[in-house]
């Protein structure tokens, strides 16, 4: 295990004259661009930005080392590590005023916010506004680096992550799970933290008890070094023995560097509303560009030569300024662009029921897809709570994966729902395929905010250049007492995410069919599998159970399944209705409907978004009923919006109001087995609403 030590550079080392110069002339940038900015407010702020007045020095010195080979989590601060990596003004200035030609995002997403993927240059993969959540996917980034180094043999440019963090971010619990992560793992990541003592307007001595270097202490193995980020040399100093430490995969480091605060928080929150006059005295005594400026002199560099830089960059950012300010914005039309990016997976095909094909239950087709693809594809990996060694998952859904792929591959986490999604984001910017289990659904909360700001908004605001692939497994439903923990249903909060993809199966040959299409989509994939049809072991389950579809089985995404027809007399005599649904309500509508011979429909959706509305819309109108039932509670849900789409859309069709059932609208399933049937729907409910229906 690494010792953990402090750095703190006493002698000014020898670094290259031109490397010297040329931060003295970026620094000299950035100033005049923070001033710039300020003078021409009106037209700088109309959209909120940060510049890194005061940072310039860490900043450089970590984006003048950073290789084509790395990768970087920034964040909104970070405009010196831009410029640093070989980014120009003008590109930075377009982002700034939201025009077309944004290099990062086409004009959607904020200054400093990078998305970045060019041919010599670090890759910066999406991520929010980054006050802490970028250090899950930074982390994922470093493990994702790490497995394809595993399995791929070592990559001899030792590729490292840089992941940046303002100190007040640092007291996000999302921080403290990547921390554990990366010290468990030992990996190859950098974590930078630029410590102003400000979290917008909130001090130090308010937000924490001690500083990063002091709390990351406590990360056992955690190698730590203290720099001045405000000295352009102890920060060049620093960052190398860093960099030097991760390349030689030691472990992960962090490096904490004090610096000041020379502007505003943002353009939004201006210096003269929270700081004081001896405040700003005190930070400004610490300005990286003096500071660097007279180490120069005293090494003997001429002032002239200075001052010459400084010309040049003034005149530089001035005429990029003019040149960014006629650049085109974007077109309109473009709004609507990059949700997802394009799946190759449109069409069914393999057999669904090859000759002599055993049947076996959803768990199984679960477990043989999953191994199906790791057999394939050296570059997926599966992880989560209890889904490796020798237990498989609690419901022995990945029983024997990691005996036989090993726990590099197949692998247990801590209890960190929020890293379990969030480090997906990572592990697809570096190229390995992720695939995630959260235990429970009701236990995704934790993770949702990752699913948010990282996962549904990458592809949108990277304009299509960071797509994430990640397959999420979520164990859902209710049956037989499994309590208000473990029965909850939760698609109509993920249907409420948009950027996402959410498949639903109800029987084991769409759950294979469904978890390849998942693994092959480029985009975020939750899928949702229902405890209780499992095993085909509830009363009324037992055709999920099913033929094993070929190896080559896949479906697309957004097709939903006819699984019951009604009779064509009785649709001409207008007395049939369709039932639309999914999971557990297929069985229910099933048992329902034995009844009603001949007079019911019923189409199980399997994709709840992308959602196959043409084939809803198709059969409302053959039928003129509709019936939409959910396990979920209806109101404000998923089956309420869809009965009101169906509603709005098919109106002049309806000769009856749309149907609907779903559990009560109660916070929880209770655990007695009685009050459960009570909050659920059964196939006498669906009976009695199916009469209704028909009555009309």
């Amino acid at each position: 295990m690494p010792s953990t030590r402090s750095f703190i550079t006493q002698d000014k080392p020898t670094i290259n004259k031109s490397v010297l110069l040329k931060a003295y002339s970026l620094m000299c940038t950035t100033k005049r661009m923070a001033e710039l900015y300020d003078e021409n407010r009106e037209v700088c702020s109309k959209y909120v930005h940060s510049t890194s007045r005061g940072h310039e020095a860490i900043q450089l010195a970590a984006g003048f080392q950073l290789t084509e080979h790395d990768y970087a989590s920034l964040y909104y601060r970070d405009e010196s590590i831009l410029l640093g990596i070989g980014m120009q003004p003008y590109e930075l200035m377009l982002q700034l005023l939201a025009k077309a030609d944004d290099p990062f995002s086409q004009g959607r997403t904020y200054y400093s916010h990078p998305s970045l993927k060019r041919k010599g240059f670090p890759v910066i993969p999406h991520q929010s506004s980054a006050t802490g959540m970028q250090a899950i996917p930074a982390t994922g980034m470093a493990q994702g680096i790490q497995y394809l180094e595993k399995v791929g043999g070592e990559n001899e440019n030792r590729p490292l992550v840089l992941c940046s963090l303002g100190d007040g971010s640092v007291t996000e619990g999302e921080v403290a799970e990547a921390w554990q992560m990366a010290v468990l793992k030992k990996l190859p990541i950098v974590y930078l933290v630029q410590d102003n003592d400000w979290g917008i307007s909130a001090t130090g001595k308010e937000m924490r008890n001690m500083n990063a270097y002091e709390y990351a202490a406590g990360f056992k193995g955690m190698e730590r070094l203290q720099v001045d980020g405000a000295d352009f040399v102890s920060s060049y100093q620093g960052i190398q023995k860093a960099f030097s430490y991760v390349r030689e995969r030691k472990g992960p480091i962090l490096v904490h560097a004090k610096c000041p605060l020379l502007g505003h928080h943002t353009s939004g929150v201006r210096k003269e509303w929270y700081r004081g006059d001896d405040d700003l005295k005190k930070h400004s005594k610490q300005d990286p560009l003096f500071k660097l400026k007279h180490y120069l002199l005293e090494t003997g560099i001429e002032l002239s030569e200075l001052e010459e830089l400084e010309a040049k960059a003034i005149e530089n950012v001035a005429g990029e300024y003019q040149k960014a300010l006629q650049a085109s914005d974007p077109d309109v039309q473009t709004y609507d662009m990059h949700e997802f990016a394009p799946t190759e997976i449109t069409e069914e095909r393999g057999e669904r029921e090859p000759d002599k094909a055993e049947k076996v239950v959803m768990v199984d087709a679960a477990l043989h897809a999953i191994e199906e693809i790791l057999k394939s594809h050296p570059e997926a990996l599966f992880y989560g709570q209890d889904v490796g060694g020798t237990l498989g998952g609690v419901f022995r859904e990945a029983a024997t994966l990691a005996q036989k792929y090993g726990s590099h591959r197949i692998f247990n986490t801590p209890i960190q729902e929020a890293y379990i999604i969030g480090s997906t984001a990572g592990m697809s910017a570096v190229g390995a395929k992720p695939i995630v289990e959260v235990q429970f659904a009701d236990y995704i909360w934790p993770g949702i905010n990752q699913l948010v700001e990282e996962l549904s908004k990458s592809c949108y605001l990277s304009a299509g250049k960071f797509p994430i692939q990640s397959l999420i497994r979520v164990p859902i439903g209710a049956y037989g007492g499994g309590g208000p923990y473990h029965s909850g249903s939760i698609e109509s909060v993920l249907l409420s995410i948009r950027g996402i993809k959410v498949v639903y199966p109800s029987n084991a040959a769409d759950m294979k069919g469904l978890m390849k299409a998942a693994f092959y989509d480029p985009n975020p994939v939750i899928m949702l599998e229902h405890k209780g049809l499992y095993w085909s072991k509830v009363p009324g389950t037992k055709e999920a159970k099913t033929a094993e579809p070929s190896k080559d089985y896949i479906i697309p995404l957004g097709k939903a399944r006819q699984v019951l027809t009604a009779q064509d007399d009785v649709i001409k005599e207008k007395s049939s209705c369709v039932i639309i649904t999914y999971g557990m309500g297929v069985y229910w509508a099933k048992a329902a409907a034995s009844s009603l011979e001949g007079r019911v429909e019923i189409l199980d959706l399997r994709s709840l978004n992308p959602i196959d509305w043409e084939s809803i819309e198709a059969a409302v109108k053959r039928h003129n009923r509709a019936f939409v039932l959910t396990e979920e509670p209806l109101m404000n849900s998923f089956a309420e919006s869809l009965a009101g789409r169906i509603g709005h859309r098919c109106f002049e069709f309806l000769d009856a109001p749309v149907q609907l059932l779903g559990a009560a609208n109660l916070p929880a399933i209770p655990l007695n087995v009685e009050l459960e049937k009570q909050v659920l729907p059964n196939a006498a409910k669906v009976e009695r609403a199916l009469a209704e229906l028909l009555e009309y």
